[in-house]
């Protein structure tokens, strides 16, 4: 692959990727200083992930806010594809609609998608995907999230509900397009071919606008909803993507629940943090500290700076005297690895006590068809 491209899919994500590019590739706009203004107008305050560009990209966003302004409410629909644990990435869009809820007091659904990964990975099964489905229904459910305006969709358990909505977006998405879209092969099952209009299908459960806060790999799924979207007579789903978020042996792709040594999982341990970022978490040091304390270590290819940047450091100030120390040689990167481990270790704690009283309160959030 060459230096300067890189490869954004629904199911692969690889290379050094440059979020402008995507947006141009891709035909979305960038989330401008205006629009975050006008999201601050209804919010009362900014979100330190949109401040530093983790949610970087947006379709018909402005549309919904001038809705929303003239009294059109909206929902919030967010998933996940249970394939493996929940990784400290995926917590990034169920943070993010955790505020959002809260600030503009909407309706939630999240779909965990246990057939897709049944379909989508050779050697999974559907007991296995559907036990995923419940532990990562936990790790929502801890971030603060409430029954009474939150349900969670599991594809094979709710599809009652799903299935005549996605009959009719099916009947709307033909072969040719799906094709051009995703590169269907002659090989490809016809499960992943029907799968878009499944992933589609919470977009027009109720009968409202949707917002949906994702990863932006996950992109095509949602371009071809848009697009049907107006033949079923209902308003194109407005989007608002986040960067992917990096593995620890460095920032060309993604993070990934199935490469154990490369991911935080929400139910690591503390030892296990520790271990992972000190052996693993690529470094923007120098070879030898001398070195680093002349020349100074680069923070933007920095693996522990960028997941204190995403997410376990929300304070701007604090954030920037990191990033300058780092970058001067004042800060080692054994030192920055420290904080990360402690940033980590802190929210994993707390996290991980919120996760088991979530067992008491599932069957409040799941869907009942």
């Amino acid at each position: 692959m060459p230096a300067d491209d890189f490869v954004v899919t629904p199911w692969n994500v690889e290379g050094d990727i440059d979020y402008d590019k995507l947006i141009k590739r891709f035909g979305t706009q960038k989330i401008t200083p205006e629009l975050l203004s006008k999201i601050e107008k209804f919010t009362s305050e900014s979100h330190f992930m949109l401040r530093r560009g983790i949610f970087f990209s947006h379709r018909d966003l402005n549309r919904l806010l001038d809705d929303y302004e003239k009294g059109k409410k909206f929902f919030l629909y967010t998933g996940r594809g249970p394939s493996g644990h929940t990784h400290i990435g995926h917590l990034v869009p169920w943070v993010f609609a955790k505020w959002l809820q809260d600030k503009f007091g909407v309706k939630m659904y999240f779909q965990l998608t246990d057939d897709e990964k049944f379909w989508t990975k050779k050697d999974m099964t559907l007991e296995k995907t559907s036990q995923f489905a419940l532990e990562n229904a936990l790790d929502f459910i801890a971030l603060g999230f409430k029954p009474e305006n939150t349900k969670i969709i599991i594809d094979t358990k709710n599809i009652r509900t799903l299935y005549p909505i996605a009959a009719e977006v099916a009947k709307r998405i033909n072969f040719s397009n799906t094709k051009a879209v995703f590169g269907f092969k002659n090989e490809t099952n016809v499960g992943m071919i029907f799968y878009t209009s499944l992933q589609s299908a919470p977009c027009f459960i109720e009968d409202m606008p949707v917002l949906i806060p994702f990863g932006v790999d996950q992109d095509p799924h949602f371009r071809i909803t848009r697009d049907i979207a107006p033949k079923m007579n209902k308003p194109k789903p407005a989007l608002i993507h986040n960067i992917m978020i990096p593995a620890l042996g460095g920032p060309k792709g993604k993070m990934s629940a199935s490469n154990e040594n490369e991911t935080v999982y929400t139910t690591d341990s503390p030892e296990v943090v520790k271990k992972k970022i000190n052996k693993y978490a690529f470094s923007g040091g120098q070879p030898d500290i001398e070195e680093h304390r002349k020349k100074g270590g680069n923070p933007d290819i920095d693996v522990s700076y960028q997941y204190l940047r995403i997410f376990f450091e929300p304070d701007d100030k604090k954030l920037k005297q990191i990033h300058d120390d780092y970058k001067s040689g004042k800060m080692l990167t054994g030192e920055l690895k420290q904080i990360l481990i402690e940033k980590i270790n802190k929210f994993l704690t707390s996290h991980q006590q919120k996760r088991e009283k979530a067992r008491d309160q599932l069957d409040k959030f799941l869907l009942k068809d």
